[in-house]
This record gives C-alpha cells, sequence and structure tokens, in this order.
C-alpha cells in the first residue's frame, strides 16, 4: 500500500481569506452555500418530535428561516412558514386539529400544502382564502427522520435513501444535538480523522485487537499510531480519503486504514466498527447554529444499540444531557461539564460522551470560525481538500452550475465507510465500494 509522504501546507492553498470563508459557511438568504443546502433533501426534525397526529406542533428553523412542524390528522408531516399568512403571528402555539393547523388569534387555518382551508374572521361568501397561499416545504418520513427540499419546484428531485439508511428496513439510531457554531466546522470535525487518537483517545481505546470493536463503553482501535499518513481520492459527490496507520500487530507488512467519506454538503460517512456503522448529518440552523445528527446505523439490528442506550453512550440524552428541544446543557460557562478530577485519573479531557469532546472544540473555535489564522499541518489533508472543493462548489454555483452532489452527481448507494487491517499492497481506494 502506498504510504503519503508527509506535507506541510502553507497560507495559500487552504487558509481561507474572511471573503472565502463566508462564501463556503454562510448560509441564510441568498448565500450560495445556502442555496446549494436548498437543493438537496434535507432533515428538518426527527419523526419523535411530530409523533402524534393533531399533536403539539414545533418550532423548525433551518437555514435563517423559521418554521413550524406538524403531524395532522390524517399522519401527514406539514412544515410551513412559523408566521400566519394574516397578520404574522406566530403559529406554533395554534390548534392542530381536522387537517390543518389553525392560528390563534382570528382563525385561519393551513393545511400541510400551505392552502388556507378556513378563514374564521372572514365572511362565508370571502374567496379571499383560494387567493392566498402560505408557504410550506415538501416532506416526506425516512429512517425515523421528516426529511424536506427547500429549493426551486422545477429542480426538486425524487428522494434518494441516504447511504446511512440505504433501505426501509436498515436499523438506525440518531442523537441530535443543537450546536451553536456554524456547520462547517462541526464538518471539519467530523472528516478530521487524526483528532481521534488524542481526543477520542479515552473512549476510542487502543487494544490488540484485529479490527475496530464496539463494546457498551469503548470502541478499540487496532492501532497506538496518533500521526495517521493520509491520502484523498476525489469524487463527483465529494470525497474519500484514507488514513493509514500502523497497526499494533503485523505493522512490517500491514496498514491499518480507516477509510472516511464526505458526501457533500453536510454529510460525513466515518469509519465503522464491527457492530455498527456511523454516520453524521449537520444541517445548518442558520450561520451560527447547526442541527448535528450523530447517527448508528446497521442491516443487522442486534449489533446496534437501540436509540436511548445510543444517546446515553453518547451523553445525549434530552432531558438530562439536552433540554427537550435538543439544546446543549453543556456549555462554555459551565466548561461543558469537565471533571478534572477524572483527568487525573486517566480520563484525557474529562468530557464525558464523544460527540461532546467533539463540541467543547468546535464551539470554543466561535460562532463561526476566522480560517485565515489556521496553521495547517501534515495531518489536515481532508480539510485543504474540504475547504478547497466547497469554496470552488460555492464559486461555480454563481457562475451557474449546478449545485454540487446533485443529478448526475449524487451519491451511489453503494459508497460506504471502511476501516481494516489489510496488507500493505492493498489499494485502498478499492475498498468500501460494496
Amino acid at each position: 500500500m502506498e504510504m503519503a509522504a508527509p506535507t506541510q501546507f502553507n497560507k495559500g492553498n487552504a487558509v481561507l481569506t474572511k471573503e472565502e470563508n463566508d462564501l463556503m459557511c454562510r448560509v441564510e438568504g441568498d448565500a450560495p452555500m445556502g442555496q446549494i443546502v436548498r437543493r438537496h433533501w434535507i432533515p428538518a426534525c426527527l419523526s419523535e418530535e411530530v409523533q402524534e397526529c393533531d399533536g403539539t406542533p414545533v418550532r423548525v428553523r433551518l437555514l435563517g428561516e423559521n418554521l413550524v412542524a406538524f403531524r395532522d390528522s390524517n399522519g401527514k408531516v406539514g412544515l410551513i412558514d412559523e408566521q400566519c399568512p394574516h397578520r404574522r403571528a406566530s403559529l406554533v402555539y395554534g390548534r392542530n386539529e381536522e387537517g390543518g393547523l389553525r392560528c390563534l388569534y382570528h382563525g385561519w387555518k393551513m393545511d400541510t400544502a400551505g392552502n388556507v382551508v378556513d378563514m374564521a374572521s372572514e365572511p362565508a361568501a370571502s374567496e379571499l382564502k383560494h387567493k392566498v397561499k402560505h408557504k410550506a416545504y415538501p416532506t416526506l418520513e425516512w429512517a425515523g427522520v421528516v426529511w424536506t427540499y427547500m429549493g426551486p419546484q422545477e429542480e426538486q428531485p425524487e428522494f434518494q435513501p441516504p447511504p446511512w439508511a440505504p433501505t426501509a428496513t436498515t436499523k438506525v439510531s440518531i442523537a441530535k444535538i443543537i450546536i451553536p457554531c456554524n456547520w462547517a466546522q462541526i464538518l471539519e470535525g467530523a472528516i478530521d480523522s487524526a483528532h481521534s487518537s488524542s481526543l477520542h483517545s479515552s473512549d476510542m481505546v487502543p487494544a490488540r485487537v484485529d479490527s475496530a470493536k464496539a463494546t457498551s463503553v469503548n470502541w478499540l482501535r487496532p492501532s497506538t499510531d496518533k500521526a495517521p499518513r493520509l491520502q484523498c481520492q476525489t469524487t463527483e459527490f465529494g470525497f474519500r480519503y484514507a488514513a493509514l496507520r500502523r497497526p499494533i500487530s503485523g505493522a512490517d507488512s500491514n496498514a491499518y486504514v480507516r477509510v472516511t467519506v464526505f458526501v457533500a454538503p453536510i454529510t460525513v460517512l466515518i469509519p465503522p466498527n464491527d457492530s455498527y456503522n456511523v454516520a453524521n448529518v449537520n444541517v445548518p440552523v442558520d450561520d451560527t447554529h447547526t442541527a448535528f445528527h450523530f447517527i448508528g446505523w446497521s442491516d443487522t439490528p442486534e449489533n446496534l444499540p437501540d436509540t436511548a442506550t445510543w444517546r446515553k453512550f453518547l451523553g445525549a440524552q434530552p432531558g438530562i444531557d439536552l433540554d427537550e428541544g435538543y439544546k446543549m446543557r453543556r456549555n462554555t460557562d459551565n466548561h461543558f461539564w469537565q471533571d478534572r478530577q477524572a483527568m487525573k485519573a486517566g480520563s484525557f479531557t474529562g468530557i464525558q460522551g464523544i460527540p461532546n469532546q467533539d463540541i467543547a472544540m468546535w464551539v470554543t473555535m466561535g460562532p463561526l470560525a476566522d480560517r485565515d489564522k489556521d496553521v495547517l499541518g501534515a495531518s489536515d489533508v481532508a480539510i485543504v481538500e474540504f475547504r478547497r472543493q466547497m469554496s470552488k462548489a460555492a464559486k461555480d454555483f454563481l457562475a451557474g452550475a449546478p449545485a454540487i452532489g446533485t443529478g448526475s452527481q449524487r451519491v451511489t448507494p453503494k459508497v460506504r465507510s471502511y476501516q481494516q487491517i489489510v496488507p500493505k499492497s492493498t489499494d485502498w481506494r478499492s475498498l468500501g465500494l460494496e
């Protein structure tokens, strides 16, 4: 297996100016990156948030827009503008009844498609309701997620199951956390394989195993190598990259390979373990907030923890680690509940839960990271490729090109992340394609 030589990076090829950074990161209004995201089906909320027919409406914020989700009498989920089209009162407080959401102020009622089906305050003979259309986005449900498409109707693609839930029978467990920082710094963390050997070293523990393993308390890894050699493979849907490490056993003839997949614009397929696969999806709430979804999935249901166990393992339980709206109770004011005594006893970070360790790093970069001050090294190959690719995608979109990852550039269902000890003669680019 070819090993990449160490590479040094400088400000000329991966550190972004403020203008370039804004172009890549900002998603509100007409920002090109937000327009790119709008041309994909994206998670709006979890099905569990709108579980009950005629139940409580839920406030949803996506790409800087304030929306409300509700499940109507027939079980259909609507996603509509939060503000009533009449006098702009919030529909979050509305009555969810008889096939629509009724505003408390004057009784105007909208269905899931944005049709105004009743205007209690208008004369019975009024035709006004036939002339008003409320903003509504299409929805469908798959893998415990309510998906929506927010782009131009004439460009709406057919929904394609994501790589982390390729079939209707795939078992999925999702932890959702609303994080107060920009989506791109979260995604850069997800594709950064090198940090796991330090930041997560108390949870991803080196061991004499033949492959990555999952136990009820941690993940085992067959390598002590903290400085992986990185190689990238650009694809139409994003890129794949390999982190090549020395295994604990058989290092002379073998390499421990972890292949991570970036599916543009917001998804990462993380190398699996012997029990289940891992992914995350980073949905921009606005320029400085993100709905982070940390996902375990498996075609063999008995191998994957159920949702409650998954969230407890990750330290992401609503009502305990999070409030009922999935917002973090850990923050900079309480130092993310860091336990210094646990650090003295052997914990590397003193922060419980793999995502929470990451979140402490992402949030302390600031609401929107300032990338023109970065000093990048050989371990940042994937970061370099992400910035290069997504900056170019934003510029190309402004010039009239299709959004990255759409049309013929869509990811294929067979693409997977990968990890394994393999002979050094193996070309990693052939791994993880089925």
